[in-house]
């Protein structure tokens, strides 16, 4: 029988209606005891649904109930840092939504916090399950392509008008384009292909009003390898989310994985048939050059599926398996960051450090 490990959830918002609290409750093991929020509307959608878990309105009320073992944050960018802190000096494991933190100078302080304390640390890099990303890995590692030149990502969205009440769209730590969709970005990146040499990034504000960066492209510099991670608010027309180039051949895959969409419904992955297969139409298309012979056709998405980061997390915290996010995966991520917004200011490539 499974070790039942209980899990506060501080935030209720889209982050921890979508992304997290359907996801927790879809591992045996984990039992979903309290939820902090305290916007109305957001506490009728969690009764509903979590009708066994208690609503609190007040984050100690989480921290300091001694039959919690385990805490997921998600919460506003800007305190993420603050939260960690507080959540592992009372001495629970901890979970934050991605970007990790506003610097790599946080993200230190806390890892070592975290081995101080014998903590699990990690951040919602929830995108590596992907059903796209999945596929990608698989045409990555099978070297379907050759040799492989070049690799470019998008994440793109069209809203040409600050959203009001939100605080993705106000000057905050840790706000913007690149904390927000890049951080999914370039965790891939790095997931596939390590660290960078040098890094490039060209970051500006499109939108009339905007107070943040809104578009940004960030070029990661390998040996043999460019990659190319791109997003923006004002991209009507998609193009592909995914283009590999190499000396055989190319990969190319339109469309987003479909999860979030269903997520959005208040569907749960538990009681949804197929969960996280991509329609025929968004598989991706190859074509290269194996053995001599040319080959071209889809490439069938693999199943995405973000039960699995938290399957992992809690395989982690009753010693059964390595955890995958690691805590210095995502400061890597941060260090990326901060390298990419020095770039744009200085127009110039800077050296990976």
């Amino acid at each position: 029988m499974s070790k039942t490990i209980k899990v506060g959830l501080v935030g209720y918002g889209m982050a921890g209606r979508v992304f997290h609290a359907p996801f927790i409750t879809n591992v045996e093991g984990f039992q979903l005891k309290k939820i902090r929020e305290t916007r109305e509307e957001n506490i009728s959608v969690a009764t509903s649904l979590y009708p066994d878990t208690e609503i609190v309105n007040d984050t100690q009320a989480i921290l300091s109930d001694e039959n919690i073992d385990f805490v997921v944050l998600a919460t506003p960018n800007s305190t993420h840092y603050s939260l960690v802190k507080e959540v592992l000096q009372a001495g629970k494991h901890v979970l934050v939504d991605k970007p990790f933190t506003a610097t790599t100078a946080e993200a230190d302080e806390l890892i070592a916090l975290a081995k101080k304390q014998n903590k699990l640390l990690t951040v919602f890099q929830n995108r590596r399950w992907d059903s796209d990303f999945k596929t990608v890995k698989k045409v990555v590692e099978s070297q379907l392509l050759g040799n492989l030149v070049e690799y470019e990502a998008h994440f793109d969205r069209f809203r040409n008008f600050i959203k009001p009440d939100t605080w993705k769209e106000e000057n905050h730590a840790a706000s913007g384009i690149v904390y927000d969709l890049c951080s999914h970005l370039i965790d891939q990146a790095l997931y596939l292909f390590g660290l960078p040499q040098e890094v490039y990034g060209d970051l500006r504000v499109q939108r009339q009003g905007s107070h943040v960066t809104d578009n940004a492209e960030i070029v990661l510099y390998y040996d043999q390898l460019k990659v190319i991670l791109k997003a923006g608010m004002l991209v009507k027309e998609a193009g592909p989310h995914f283009r590999l180039l190499g000396d055989q051949g190319s990969f190319t895959k339109y469309g987003m994985d479909v999860q979030e969409e269903i997520l959005k419904t208040n569907q749960l992955p538990k009681h949804t048939p197929n969960w996280g297969a991509e329609p025929e139409e968004l598989w991706g298309n190859i074509s290269t050059n194996i053995n001599g012979v040319e080959v071209r056709g889809k490439v069938e998405s693999e199943i995405g599926d973000y039960t699995g980061l938290y399957q992992n997390v809690y395989k982690a915290l009753v010693g059964e398996e390595e955890l995958v996010v690691k805590p210095e995966q995502a400061r890597d991520v941060v260090r990326i960051i901060e390298l990419t917004t020095l770039s744009s200011q200085e127009k110039r490539r800077i050296a990976f450090s």
